[in-house]
């Protein structure tokens, strides 16, 4: 073995990081030991490093392998919500539960990194041509369904086209409606033809509903992903094992249990009881709890969660537009962000965009204020002395969001009734059904993407029934726009539409706050949702 001499390596500055594989095998002997000074004369000895180099190599070398994911066990994660519209077809899929068994079950081509950054899964590797109307994805080989099915470009091929079918049914086809068709080039490589430039492709292709089933199939629960289903009962609960299988290093756990507890205080304390390891949307009311409680941690990372009301456009009273904006101007929103997100959180101005969407952000676009005055005018110029307001504590703090503009209508003498109905099986029985409704969304990935699927016209998703043609003209102009002041413009224009007209109204945006027990480990940084963007069941694992 060859001694160290580099005269900085022998004041300690050496660490765990530097060694070869052999000498890294030494110190963790003997941190796994509790090195003693025998350990500490022998790591000398054969290094030729000095005392304090050799302390030093201990200490990095134990704080190394303290953050190296450990394989094996189990955990069981709590989301807010589920009902008898929990799917494993990944095209309808709607909320977090189902983001999760995606992510267990399923892989995409691409999986977004952080940074929101697309990064290579089952596509090995990806080009456009020069305007980007038609893009080519490499497929990687080797790779097998859980029952053993090679995975091929048909099973790509049949997909894709499903979401931008006619009759398609999938939840992002209007995120999609530059693409015209996918094609099979050969056994594994396809070929994507557009309707129109759309220099996002890839970044769409890391989307929860983009997720590749097997040909001919609505996914069934067979995917090519990082662990296998065993049971499934939607409303309930789901268990899967580790994919012995599966094309990568693989799952940390062994097995998981994913299930719901609707109530936000009775989640909180499964987590604190040790019932459940991973919890989500935990309301403000809890942070302290979990905060200063041995053994768990809240986790809040900046995210343009939104916090919204939905009045439809295609019904009284959100038809009325005198009605929305009078609810609009009486959301006290710098009081919703410090009292009900407990400052975890910011101000919305009633669009899905905000500043973490970068450049297409539009800051020339004035902030809407808590103005009592011009809600009673408008309420008063509506008609209307009183509405329903459809409630499901679908999202931390909405619940206390709608009470405080209960509150702040009644000294204006506008009656808003509050409905609290149930959380689970609210996606399929209220949202887009009831005039006035409550909505959350996670950030998509993209700007487009996020106003696509919430306003663009046809959109399955469309939260308010509205149509804006020069919306849908907008939205795909910007996709093939390369100049970034005119490409800004045209955000600004979209943003500006959807706050005069689309009768939403988004008073604040949380972070996300999940909680987890204090030895789960490695939940990635990705702001796109509950866990990391629901990324989290390949790389959590337990210290």
């Amino acid at each position: 073995m060859k001694k160290i001499t580099d005269s900085h390596q022998m004041q300690g500055n050496l660490d765990y990081s530097d060694l070869s594989e052999k000498d890294k095998s030494l110190v963790e002997e003997a941190v796994k030991s509790g090195y003693s000074r025998r350990h500490v004369l022998k790591l000398m000895a054969v290094t030729g490093v000095s005392l304090a180099t050799a302390q030093n190599l201990l200490n990095t070398g134990g704080q190394a392998m303290a953050m190296t994911p450990k394989k094996g066990g189990s955990v069981r994660v709590a989301a807010n919500v589920h009902g008898p519209d929990d799917q494993l077809f990944p095209q309808q899929f709607t909320s977090f539960i189902d983001y999760s068994r995606g992510r267990a079950t399923y892989n995409g081509l691409c999986q977004l990194g952080e940074g929101i950054v697309p990064q290579p899964e089952l596509a090995t590797e990806w080009s456009s041509n020069s305007d980007a109307t038609e893009w080519t994805f490499q497929l990687r080989k080797g790779v097998t369904f859980h029952d053993g099915t090679p995975f091929t470009a048909d099973d790509v091929v049949y997909t894709m086209n499903r979401h931008v079918a006619e009759d398609s049914t999938s939840t992002i086809k209007s995120v999609l409606s530059s693409v015209k068709e996918w094609k099979k080039v050969n056994s594994h490589e396809v070929k994507v033809e557009m309707h129109s430039p759309n220099s996002d492709l890839p970044i769409l292709m890391g989307l929860f509903q983009s997720k590749i089933v097997k040909n001919g199939t609505t996914g069934d629960g067979i995917g090519t992903g990082p662990f296998v289903l065993e049971s499934f009962e939607p409303g309930i609960k789901s268990v899967h094992r580790k994919n012995p299988d599966y094309w990568r290093d693989g799952a940390n756990l062994d097995s998981m249990e994913i299930t719901a507890i609707t109530d936000s205080a009775a989640r909180a304390n499964a987590l604190l009881a040790g019932d459940v390891q991973l919890i989500v949307a935990v309301d403000p009311k809890s942070f302290r709890q979990i905060e200063t409680t041995d053994g768990a941690e809240l986790l809040s990372t900046p995210a343009a969660v939104q916090l919204g009301i939905c009045c439809l456009k295609s019904t009284e009273p959100g038809s009325n537009d005198d009605f929305v904006k009078g609810l609009q101007y009486i959301q006290d929103r710098e009081r919703i962000v410090e009292k009900v997100l407990r400052g975890k959180g910011s101000v919305g101005n009633d669009t899905p965009i905000m500043f973490s969407h970068g450049r297409d952000f539009c800051e020339n676009l004035p902030q809407r204020e808590f103005d009592p005055d011009k809600a009673k005018f408008h309420f008063n110029k509506s008609g209307y002395t009183s509405a329903e307001l459809y409630m499901a504590p679908v999202a931390s703090g909405i619940e206390d969001m709608c009470l405080l503009a209960q509150a702040n209508a009644a000294k204006i003498g506008f009656d808003l009734k509050v409905k609290k109905v149930p959380a689970d099986g609210y996606w399929g029985a209220v949202w887009l059904t009831e005039p006035v409704n409550v909505v959350t969304w996670f950030p998509r990935p993209t700007a487009n993407s996020q106003i696509a699927i919430q306003f663009a016209p046809g959109a399955a998703w469309n939260d308010t029934h509205w149509h804006n043609d020069r919306l849908g003209e907008l939205l795909k102009l910007s996709l093939a726009e390369t100049n970034p002041e005119r490409r800004e413009d045209m955000y600004c224009e979209m943003q500006t539409l959807i706050h005069n007209g689309s009768g939403m109204v988004i008073p604040a945006f949380s972070n996300i706050n999940d909680g987890i027990a204090s030895n789960v480990m490695g939940v990635p940084n990705l702001p796109l949702g509950n866990l990391g963007g629901a990324e989290w069941p390949e790389f959590i694992w337990l210290s």
